[in-house]
């Protein structure tokens, strides 16, 4: 199990290619990544709990923005490399996102 992450300018399309609107990938951080998001509560109030590590999530630039806080918490809670890694690209990525209008991060599960 895994979660890839894109970023993208607009709204990616599932059907079809959405490669037109591709900015930025995040591929190899997959396993990490969805170990660390399992640990949250999908019922809570965090915006990063709603990823589906087996299905498909989308974050406007204003959900990205929330989001940012949420993985400052989880790193500091977080000793392991590869998970820390992980947290760190999804910063990145949920940064670029919250400063690009109408731009979505796109969280991808196995």
């Amino acid at each position: 199990m895994g979660i890839e992450l894109e970023l993208h300018s607009g709204r990616p399309t599932r059907k079809g290619s959405s490669r037109a609107t591709l900015l930025r990938g995040s591929y190899q951080h997959g396993e990490a990544l969805a170990r660390v998001l399992s640990r949250l509560d999908r019922h809570g109030s965090g915006k990063l709990g709603w990823v589906d590590p087996y299905g498909d999530t989308l974050f406007n630039e204003q959900e990205a923005q929330v989001a940012r806080q949420e993985v400052a918490v989880l790193a500091k809670g977080c000793d392991d490399e590869q998970q820390r890694a992980a947290l760190l690209d999804l910063a990145e990525l949920l940064e670029a996102c919250a400063a690009t209008a109408g731009s979505y991060l796109w969280f991808m599960g196995d």
